[in-house]
């Protein structure tokens, strides 16, 4: 249960479609609000992910938060109390410092981890087990860039099966990640109808992924390239995540 609600929330974190230099699909002042659910209508938790325009070390940025915790019964056997910030650049989206400090079921990290492209070496501070660890990359997003680094590809002419790679950067290690696209659906949401882009994750397989993932995203078929539905396929069940309430968006939802 641990493992599976670990590599929901990261592809939660990596679910939507990806970007080149120029930012349009998102702006400062956005905030995106998720119900998470078990099988559909047992309450499990929320998850917020928030952006806003700083600066960091003379550099101007985005600064996300994403935060997510369990609630109802769920938080009766299984608490989750996570939270990832990042800093990255406001033109090229590369990321200069992520924080992650998380707490699932008594699984707890706390790292923080400064990306230097003089060096190309990416320094990371492990406080839950008092070690440092730097680690050699040449082109990568970590967990929660990825999410607005992904947003900004034109995808109006991807055809079922293309796929779009990227190199993922995860606690102390790089992990290949790709989207592959699933085609075109109009889902139902509280919203009303939203058309939408239908991707399907799948990463290298390892200690932290399986090969495949039985996870399906939804996004909004418009200029804000929205997630509006996520679904993971367990063993028992499944876990769901559907927005619940946005503001700050660059556009409007394209209702059907």
């Amino acid at each position: 249960m641990r493992k599976s609600v670990l590599l929901f929330f990261a592809l939660f974190l990596l679910n939507t479609v990806f970007c080149q230099e120029k930012i349009s699909a998102f702006k400062g002042g956005e905030e995106l609000r998720y119900k998470m659910s078990y099988s559909g209508f047992l309450r499990a938790g929320t998850a917020v992910l928030k952006i806003e325009e700083k600066e960091y070390q003379g550099k101007k940025v985005f600064h996300t938060i994403g935060t997510g915790w369990t609630s109802g019964m769920i938080k009766w056997f299984f608490e989750v109390d996570d939270r990832y910030e990042s800093y990255f650049d406001k033109d090229t989206i590369k990321p200069y410092l992520f924080k992650r400090k998380i707490d699932e079921g008594g699984y707890k990290k706390h790292r923080i981890t400064s990306f230097n492209y003089q060096s190309n070496n990416a320094y990371i501070q492990d406080f839950t087990n008092q070690k440092d660890t730097t680690v050699s990359f040449l082109d990568v997003q970590d967990m929660l860039s990825s999410f607005y680094y992904l947003r900004n590809e034109d995808v109006e002419n991807m055809k079922k099966g293309d796929e779009i790679a990227i190199d993922m950067f995860m606690d102390s290690e790089i992990y290949p990640f790709k989207l592959r696209f699933l085609g075109r659906e109009v889902i139902r949401t509280k919203f009303g109808k939203i058309k939408t882009l239908i991707f399907r994750p799948f990463v290298q397989s390892g200690r932290v992924f399986k090969a495949e993932e039985s996870v399906t995203l939804w996004i909004t078929d418009d200029k804000n390239k929205v997630p509006v539905k996520i679904k993971a396929d367990l063993a028992v069940g499944s876990l769901r995540a559907e927005l619940e309430s946005y503001k700050g968006l660059v556009g409007p939802l394209v209702k059907y």
